[in-house]
């Protein structure tokens, strides 16, 4: 008889790594047009923390009530176990990869740090053959953020975050800097501008240097001994991959015409100074994107876009991993892993 349960990561009350509990928790099942998924590996990301932490970053107006218990986590690779009757898209035994339910699951409707989830067919991507699932299941959200911010919107919901649409802009040819580029987000947002024909001006702590430079940063700079707002000028694109209220110090850094995109915006209030220097600050929300991902999976597949693992932790070791994540200077993602 198939079991009920499955273990998962859980928070009964907001707080630190230690209210993460790893115990036993109800199987869930597919609903219509949703896929059941046996999850490898988890990949470990901000809002992970935010969530954990009841969102005490936000501005009360937006933050979202949570109801506990509730299982954290949005970004799984596994392998399909069954699927509801309508989806025709996956089968079981497909290998699949996927953002669940983001930014709609921000209460804690992603679920994703457990053996098994449900998920959105649509917003499943078939899995990179040429990678794990630890580097799988890294890639959701930072690398659909990078792609979303740099390539490819791929929706038309309204940008909360500003009256107009976020619009990506050419790369070909131009120089783009970017900051926090040995993060989640930066590492991937640095070889997706390679891709698409920039030079790349990467900024982050010297001891990153070598893995930046095998990603193809153009040149690297090292914020614990020279500001890049003091020594660039004349770039076309910042991408601010640590965002708030410090992005505005790489307006000096534009040319005219140039654009500033903070991915992470809240707190920025440059809009004035951006005015007089004649550049663009701009942002979006990430959303997930099925389609995206099995797109994005052949630039996995083929090598031209590598996924670094900053850590691996057993999925029982959550609160570890949250421990990690909390000293910085990562490179590249965390990840937990499930099965094996």
């Amino acid at each position: 008889m198939m079991s009920k349960t499955m273990k998962a990561v859980r928070l009964h009350a907001f707080g630190g790594p230690e209210v993460l509990v790893y115990e036993d928790a109800p199987k869930p099942e597919p609903k219509p047009g949703e896929v059941l998924i046996r999850v490898h590996a988890v990949g470990v990301n901000p809002p992970d923390w935010y969530l954990r932490d009841g969102y005490r970053m936000l501005p009360p107006e937006w933050q979202p009530q949570v109801s506990f218990p509730v299982i954290v986590g949005t970004d799984v690779s596994g392998v399909v176990e069954t699927v509801a009757d309508d989806v025709r898209t996956f089968a079981a035994g497909d290998e699949v990869y996927a953002m669940i339910r983001f930014p709609a699951g921000l209460a804690g409707d992603s679920r994703a740090y457990a053996q098994y989830v449900t998920a959105p067919a649509m917003e499943v991507g078939r899995k990179p053959a040429g990678i794990d699932h630890v580097h799988a299941a890294a890639a959701p959200m930072s690398l659909l953020t990078a792609w979303q911010f740099l390539i490819d919107l791929g929706h038309d919901e309204p940008n909360p975050l500003q009256p107009h649409q976020h619009q990506p802009v050419p790369l070909d040819g131009k120089t783009v800097l970017v900051n926090g580029a040995a993060g989640g987000v930066g590492h991937l947002a640095l070889q997706l501008a390679k891709w698409r024909g920039a030079r790349v001006i990467a900024v982050a702590s010297g001891r990153h240097e070598a893995l930046l430079r095998g990603f193809g940063a153009d040149e690297v700079i090292d914020y614990t001994r020279t500001k890049a707002e003091d020594v660039v000028r004349g770039v076309d694109l910042v991408v601010d991959a640590v965002g708030g209220p410090s992005s505005a110090r790489f307006l000096a850094t534009l040319k005219r015409g140039g654009a500033l995109f903070p991915i992470f915006p809240l707190g920025l209030d440059a809009a004035a100074e951006a005015e007089d220097r004649g550049v663009t600050i701009s942002a979006t929300q990430v959303r997930s994107n099925g389609t995206q991902l099995t797109e994005i999976a052949g630039l996995l597949d083929d090598g031209s876009i590598h996924v670094a693992i900053d850590s691996i932790f057993p999925l029982a070791d959550a609160r570890q991993a949250h421990e990690r994540a909390a000293t910085g200077h990562l490179q590249g993602k965390i990840v937990l892993t499930a099965v094996g």
